[in-house]
Order: structure tokens, then sequence, then C-alpha cells
């Protein structure tokens, strides 16, 4: 366990020890399509730096929240969560199911301290207490398939039922909130849930309110809060007190550890206590409390149970949860309630054609076993983009024994854990899509969630907007709770306007409209580019369907809607401070590499690598190829992987272009090898295999272009890999179930071919000495399924650890682990042009403020192009021509048109039509590394991807070559600029 140096205060002990990965240290990165890993925050990665929109080094103590999630996430999920618990407790008052908190009766109980029958007698028939909860829940960050970051429910607090609402009134340790604070609050709640209005402390003392304080729990003893806010000084009562005046008693002690007068004066009617009583009986649930011994989180169960599964963009996140049951070979049936039973997942995957606005789960008619789900790599189950997800899973019996810990668990536990379902029970779960993770520590936000039925109402009602809890930090993997680093949230209340930006509703009543998002952006990316005027051009570009609104057009929807002419000016002010119109762009004639790119001679060896990369001897290009199931054996065309082959043809061509170039002493050409790992055996896949059997190896190919730092580097990425066509497997679309890979003309041979044209300009500059810092052409191999971004993992993994080293001719190899990586282009389809939207791609940043600085230069190369346009389109050859058109069947290269404008939108992580999260470029955003990827604007709906049509008949040369030119001098200018 790591050992916490008391020294440092808050959140500065999260620095310590960095680099923290290398050869002692692994850096966990999993197939996300096998293991959902934790959403690192606050703390980079790959240089350990802290993020400002997180901690701020004048609050040590401080972990700053979004104002548009605590609104539109937290508080949202939280009603909604809560309404469900207590529709649930309710219940179970009302109707004494006692199965609620397990799926066996009274099992959870019996020698539950917090329970007693007669909290079920006074509360059902008498009806004198309303019902009031105080819950504690337990929340973090995940990333679901669609690369949306959310707010989820791990359940309840694992700090036990108290600590979140004491806690709540302070801000740091011993540093409270106003006094004042704690006695609104119970003003508030008094006057809302029992009718009962006072006006202030002293009205409330004499009113009977009182706090008797908990006693040392033996088995949590954690769970005692340290201290009491001193507002309830004044309050505080104890065992030996008659309570003779005492109306409302707030306790959070075990019902059963109530004194025998004040559970007497309960049962009479005349003393209400706070939170009802039966509301924290899952703290005490006997399952639970002894599962806590193997799985140290096993307190947040109970509550989770209560909740149904949420994947919708709105409210918070809520993962599945429930019991399963397999038949024994006896054919025993199941003993848990079947209400409690959920034997079957609805699956979802990054490559599903669903918008990211959109509920993946009411999108997905994937429905198998949750036993299948978790464990099965049959073909049928797995498809063409399913994975076994027993890594993101926990598993126990019904004696309260686990048998999997997904997210700590190895290849041989899931073995041991599958057999022990497939002889059969009854076991209790939960999807488990681990917590955000700063630096080393786990980070889980405790938030109280107060609720209660109001005065004659029959829908309960919450107070989200009083207590905000504190956020407890574990070495990871957490398993002891009982020292934990304590941060507390910083809710961000921007200026003003964002409060005016709260005018603005969608058409279906949500905050988060097009308008409000826009402005949201485009205001915090003023800010993390420390706080520096943007440009017209690129704040334009940062809009959501800016191609059909302009940065004027917007202002003037503003004002139209806007509530008062004082919203409007505030927004307005904003804007003035935020866009600036006299930020020159680049001029023309100022490029490195145009001069080499937009010419004819360029775009004929582009189609040309185009086409033979696609439609020549190189066929099955999956890394899993052959699969060895007989639909797929009948219809290949050679039984072999020609991945090999084919990174053998682009090391020879890169080699050639470095001979050519005179520069065989300085630039070089290699890979970098690894064998393809998995916590499952994928057995019918034929490459899988023969990487198990040592006949093969996967490989990155890297090309290394010197400059004047040898110690800084700039990437320009691609994949090599194909993905298996979806019509030829699919029956529905009249497949026949066969694996075959894809040609791959536009995923992923247009970057490919990029990369192939970009080494002899690059070479040049070299030889110009105009690069100060090298520049790597990356070929990423495994970007596709079911290889899942295999090759970007293994660089950004020996990247972290420092063990990264390539091997070149003649078995020599260069340690490349001390290399400052400044920048990753990625490309990921960059030639198809959509006919709706023409001449528009994406330019879409990583999350840091690094990637979005490397966006920037994106959109300045960009405008460049598009200044150049004109007086190219001047020149003879191209004088008189027309805009591009696709080639002929027989795929003859187009003829020569105009160079077109291009339209690069930048699309940030939460820009719903950015699709970074469907590419090698996530993995890159989510380790630390400065990336952004160029893609077309990709159309969801369209042919051409994964299929039989991604030809060359898909190409649009005209489009194609000029986005390639824009990366190309993108990630020269990065590498050519002294400063970056």
């Amino acid at each position: 366990m790591i050992k916490i140096n008391q020294s440092k205060p808050g959140w500065e002990k999260l620095l310590e020890g960095f680099p923290w990965y290398g050869p002692k240290r692994d850096f966990p990165l999993a197939a996300y399509s096998e293991y959902m890993s934790p959403k690192r925050e606050g703390i980079n990665p790959f240089t350990g730096e802290y993020d400002p929109r997180v901690f701020d080094p004048g609050d040590p103590y401080g972990w700053m929240i979004p104002e548009i999630e605590e609104e539109y996430q937290i508080k949202t999920g939280l009603e909604h969560t809560g309404q469900q618990v207590m529709n649930e407790l309710a219940d179970w008052y009302h109707k004494s199911e006692n199965h609620l908190f397990s799926g066996h009766l009274d099992r959870n109980l019996s020698g539950n301290p917090y329970f007693s029958p007669e909290i079920l007698e006074t509360e059902s028939v008498k009806g004198q207490n309303p019902f009031v909860i105080f819950l504690p829940v337990s929340l973090s960050k995940t990333q679901d398939d669609l690369g949306r970051v959310r707010w989820t429910l791990f359940g309840g607090s694992e700090q036990g039922p108290e600590k979140a609402f004491w806690k709540s009134f302070y801000t740091a340790p011993g540093k409270e909130l106003p006094e004042q604070t704690g006695i609104d609050l119970i003003l508030t709640l008094l006057e809302r849930a029992y009718g009962e209005k006072y006006a202030d402390k002293s009205a409330l003392y004499h009113s009977g309110f009182r706090i008797l304080p908990s006693l040392k729990n033996d088995q949590f003893p954690y769970w005692m809060p340290d201290v009491l806010p001193s507002w309830t000084k004044d309050f505080m009562t104890n065992d030996e007190d008659h309570l003779e005046n005492t109306r409302f008693l707030l306790t959070f002690r075990p019902y059963t550890l109530i004194p025998e007068k004040a559970r007497q004066k309960f049962r009479e009617g005349k003393l209400h206590l706070l939170p009802c009583p039966g509301s924290l009986v899952p703290f005490g649930a006997a399952v639970y409390t002894k599962l806590q011994h193997q799985l140290p989180m096993a307190m947040q169960l109970p509550v989770l149970r209560m909740v149904h599964r949420h994947e919708g963009i709105s409210g918070i996140r809520v993962p599945q949860s429930a019991w399963m049951h397999e038949k024994t070979l006896s054919g025993e049936s199941s003993k848990i309630a079947e209400h409690l039973l959920i034997n079957e997942y609805r699956r979802t995957s990054r490559w599903d054609r669903v918008h990211r606005f959109e509920n993946a789960i009411d999108k997905s008619n994937i429905i198998h076993p949750v036993i299948k789900t978790l464990f099965s790599t049959g073909l049928d189950y797995l498809g063409l983009y399913n994975k076994p997800m027993a890594r993101n899973c926990q598993l126990w019996n019904e004696h309260s024994e686990l048998i999997l810990d997904g997210p700590n668990a190895g290849k041989e536990d899931i073995e041991k854990a599958a057999l022990i379902v497939l002889n059969g029970g009854s076991f209790r779960y939960r999807f488990l899509f681990p917590a955000m993770q700063a630096g080393l520590y786990q980070v889980n936000w405790q938030r109280p969630l107060i609720g209660f039925f109001p005065v004659n109402a029959a829908k309960p009602a919450f107070l989200t907007d009083h207590l905000g809890g504190y956020l407890s930090l574990y070495p990871s993997p957490a398993k002891d709770l009982s020292d934990p680093i304590e941060l507390w949230p910083r809710i961000l209340k921007r200026e003003e306007y964002l409060t005016a930006l709260r005018e603005f509703s969608h058409n279906q009543g949500h905050f988060v409209s097009q308008t409000s998002y826009n402005l949201r952006f485009l205001f915090d990316t003023f800010e993390r580019l420390g706080n520096q005027p943007l440009e017209k051009s690129f704040a334009e570009h940062l809009l959501i369907d800016s191609r059909h609104h302009t940065f004027d057009s917007w202002k003037h929807f503003i004002q139209s809607h806007a509530h008062t002419p004082e919203a409007y000016q505030i927004i307005v002010k904003k804007l003035e401070q935020v866009v600036s119109e006299e930020i020159p762009s680049i001029q023309p004639g100022s490029s490195y590499t145009f001069d080499r790119t937009a010419n004819r001679a360029y775009e004929i060896n582009y189609w040309n690598d185009i086409l033979y990369l696609s439609h020549g001897s190189f066929i099955n290009k999956d890394n899993a190829d052959i699969v060895t199931d007989k639909a797929t054996l009948r219809e290949a065309v050679h039984p072999a992987r020609d991945l090999s082959p084919l990174g053998d043809y682009l090391l020879l061509r890169h080699r050639a272009a470095i001979a050519e170039a005179g520069m065989e002493n300085r630039a070089v050409a290699g890979e970098l090898p690894f064998q393809w790992e998995t916590d499952f055996d994928f057995i019918q896949f034929g490459g899988w295999k023969a990487n198990r059997d040592g006949m093969i190896h996967e490989r990155d190919l890297l090309v290394i272009i010197p400059g004047k730092n040898r110690k800084e580097a700039v990437i320009l990425a691609d994949h090599y890999d194909t993905a298996y066509m979806a019509d030829v497997y699919d029956p529905s679309e009249g497949g026949t179930g066969a694996r075959l890979s894809a040609a791959g003309a536009d995923d992923n041979d247009s970057a490919t071919a990029t990369l192939l044209q970009a080494a002899s300009i690059y070479l040049s500059l070299a030889k110009e000495e105009k690069l100060e810092r090298d520049i790597w052409l990356l070929h990423l191999t495994g970007e596709e399924f079911p290889s899942d971004c295999l090759g970007a993992r293994h660089f950004c993994k020996a990247l972290l650890e420092k063990k990264l080293v390539l091997h070149v001719e003649n078995d020599k190899t260069i340690d490349l682990s001390d290399i400052s990586i400044r920048g990753v282009f990625v490309m990921d389809m960059i030639a198809h042009n959509r006919e709706d939207a023409p001449y528009v791609f994406q330019i879409s940043p990583g999350k840091s403020t690094e990637s979005l600085i490397l966006a920037r230069h994106a959109h300045q190369t960009s405008g460049l192009w598009n200044a150049s346009v004109e007086t190219w389109n001047q020149q003879d050859e191209r004088k008189g021509k027309s805009s591009g058109k696709r080639c002929n069947a027989a795929f003859e290269i187009p003829e020569m048109a105009l160079h077109p404008k291009m339209r690069g939108e930048i699309r940030l992580p939460e820009n719903p039509f950015s699709t970074l999260y469907n590419t090698d470029a996530l993995m890159f955003s989510d380790c630390g590394l400065p990336v952004v990827l160029f893609m077309e604007d990709y159309d969801i709906t369209r042919s051409g991807y994964h299929d039989t049509k991604d030809t060359m008949a898909n190409i649009d040369l005209d489009y194609g070559s000029a986005l390639s030119a824009i990366a190309i001098e993108t990630t020269a200018r990065i590498a050519c600029l002294k400063e970056l």
C-alpha cells in the first residue's frame, strides 16, 4: 500500500513518487472492449502535472467540479436515484417485503443492528413519522463505449451512513462553513417535510430538535466522524437525557443502539427520528458486512441494488446490478425473488452506429445471458464487436463468498470463476467500471442525498443544493478504506454569463442545448488557453453545426432568445472579451510543405498508394486473420494473414525514401515488436493463436526523421490494419458469418498513403535543417476489432513505462524511452467526402490543454490552405476545372479538379460529433499525451465503412489529398517551430 506523506497538504500528496511507471510498475492499459479502465483525472499520467481545471495551487483541499456537471448530471441524477430508492424503501415500509436488500428473505435483517421489527410496525401502522432519508451515495466518473465521461453511481457510501453528512459542513480539515448553513438546512427540512416552520436557531432549539452522536462501530471504526461541526454543540444530547422536550432527534445510530426511552417515544409517535431508521438498514446488511472482508467496497452494494441501469447521457450513469441464476446439474431452481433476477445483459460497443447524444442501450438489439456476456469467447457471442466483460464485473455467491473481482482479476481468476458459475447456482453481480483515478489514487465522491415526502405530496422531494459531501481518495486498488486523502468539492460558480445561459433551453426542456453547449465550449476554450482572445475563425469552428451558422448569427440568435436585455448584454460582453477579429492568420506562402503537396504529382502518387494498398496483394489485413471457422475458411481467398508482408512493404518503402534522400546514417525505419496478450483465449482467431504459439509477433512500424533537438518528437500516425466486413458477416444483411477483411481504401489506407508520401517531404526538411525536433511516422497495428487499438495501447504503455525500444536492421536497437513527445496527430479515414456536407472534416483534440493548442495549429494550417487555394486554382493546369468527382468502376484516377476549400471543425471531446473515442487517438488522450485526430466528417449511417464498399469507389481524391496535405503541413509546423 502507498504510504501517504502527511507533510504535504491535500491533493499535493497525489503528485508524490512520479514517475510512477517503469521497470517495477506496469501501466495498466487493456483493450477497452475487455476492460474499460479508470478515467484518469486531475493528474496527467504521462507528465505527472496537475490539471488546473481540477486543482488550484491556492486551495490544497479543493476538487473543482464544473457547474454544468453539478446542475445537469449530478443533481438530476441524484433525484432520479433518490426517487427509486425512496419508492423501494417506502414499498418495504408499507408491505414489509423483507427481501428488499437481498435475494433471500430475512437474511439481511437478522442480526442487523439498524433493524428492528418495531420500525415497520411504527411506520406502517401508525404512520406518525414522515419518511425522511439522509442517504449517502458514492459517485465517481467513468467512461463509456462512446467515450462519454459521466458521473456514475457506485452505490451507498463505503464510508458509512453519516460521514458524508457531517463533512459537508466543512471545506477543509478544521475549516467549517458558517454555522447558519446547518441551521438553515434543518429549518428547511422541518418546514417542507413536517410542515413546521421555525424562525431561527433559538426557535429550533425550543421546538425540541436534538442531536444524538453515534457510538464507535467496532467493525467499521473509520465510519465514525472525527468531529461534528460546531453548530451541533447546542443541540447535543446523550444517552442519559430523558428527552422530555425532544420532538426531533437527528442520529445515525443503529436503531437497536438508540436509548430505549427514545425508541419508546418513537413507537408512541411522540418523537421523529432523522433520518428514518429503516433507511439505514442497508449499512448493517449481514451479506455485505461479511463480503466486506473480501471486497472492501461491498457496503456500496445494498443501495446500488435499488437503482436500475441507466446509460442515457442525462443524469448519473448506473451500471447493471442484480442476481443471476444458472441451473445446476440437478436442475435446482433459484430461491431468489424473481424480480431481483436479471439473467440477461444488453450489450453495446464503441463501433455501434449510435450518435453520442442517444442512449446506446435503447438502440442495441444484442442481448446475451449474463454468463455469456462475462465469459464466452464463442464466435456466436463475440459477433464482430463483442468481447467477454468479466474484468468489468464483480461476482459473489449466495453465501457472501467472492467469486470474481474483475478489475483486479488475472487470467486464472477469470477461468476459475467461469467454472464455478457454469456449475450452477445463484450469483449476485454488478458490472463495475472503475472509479476515476488521480495519480495512483482512486477517487469516490461521498454525497449525501436528503429526501422526503413533502406534506400532502405523493412524490418525494430532495434537497440537492444544500450539502456537497466530500471526496475520498484511496491508494488503488482500494483495500484499506480507513485513511483516505480527503478533499472537498468546489462547484465552479463561473461568471454571471453562466446564469444567463440557463435561459436557453432545448426543445425537450434541457439546459444543455446546442446554443449553451456552443457558448460553454467557447468560454472554456478561452480559459484553457490562458484567457487570451481567440481569433474569430477559430471560435466559429468550435461551434456545433458551425457550417450552418456563423459566429454573428449565433449572437443574433442569443439576442432574440434572451429573457432580458441584461442577460443578452452579459453574454455579449463575455463574447467580446473572448473573440477578437484582429488576430492575423497565417499568410499564404508561409507553409513548409504545400509546395510539395498542392500539385498533381502528389495527387497521383497518393491515389496510386491507396489503390495498391487496398486492391493489391494484401487481402487479409485484420490482426485476427485467419479466423478458423467454416464460414470464413470457405470464403477466404488464401489462408494466411497479410499484415506481415504489408508491414515489410511499408518498411521497404520508407527505407527506400531514406536512401533516396541520402539520410541512411541519420534517419531510421524499424519496428516496435510485441506479443498479443489477452485475459481470455480466442483460439479461433488465427492471428491471436499464432502469437500465443510464438509463431508470429505484432508490430508497430516507426520512421524517425531527425531534427535539431533529438530529445523531442512530434508524431504523425495511422493504423495499417483493416476491419471485418459487416455485410459479409451479418445474416440480416445477407451475410454468411464469414469474417473477411475489408479492402480498407478509406479505413485506413487513405492515412497510410499519407505517411508514405510524407516521408520524402520530411526527409527534405531534415536535410535543409528546418526541423527543430524529430518527426516520427508511426504505423500502428490492430486498431480494428478484435485487437482493439492494440498497437496504440502497446505504444502508449511502453512510452509511459520507459520501455520504448525500436528494432532496426542488423539486430540493432534504439532506446526511445527518454524522448519527450510534443504532439501526436492521428489520421483515421480521411478521404471520403460527404455529399450532404462537402469538404468538412474534424479536428478533434484530446482532453488536455496541450491537445487544444495542437488543434488550434491545425485550424490555422487549414486556414492557410484555404487562403492559398484561389491562387493555386488560377494556375494553368487548374484554371477552368470543376470540383472533384469520384473514380469510375475501373478505379482509374479521377481527372484533375480544383483544389477545394476545406472546413476543419474543432470538435472537443464533449462535442457529440467528435469521434475521437472510436480511434487510436483516445488511447493517447487517456494516457495524457497531447493528441489531435484528423478524420473526415464521419457519417455513421453511410456504407463504405467496415463493409465491402470501402474501396476506391468511395475515395474523393481532391478531398483526401487536401486533408492529407493539411495533416502533413500541421505536423511539419509543430516540428519546425522553435517554441510551441
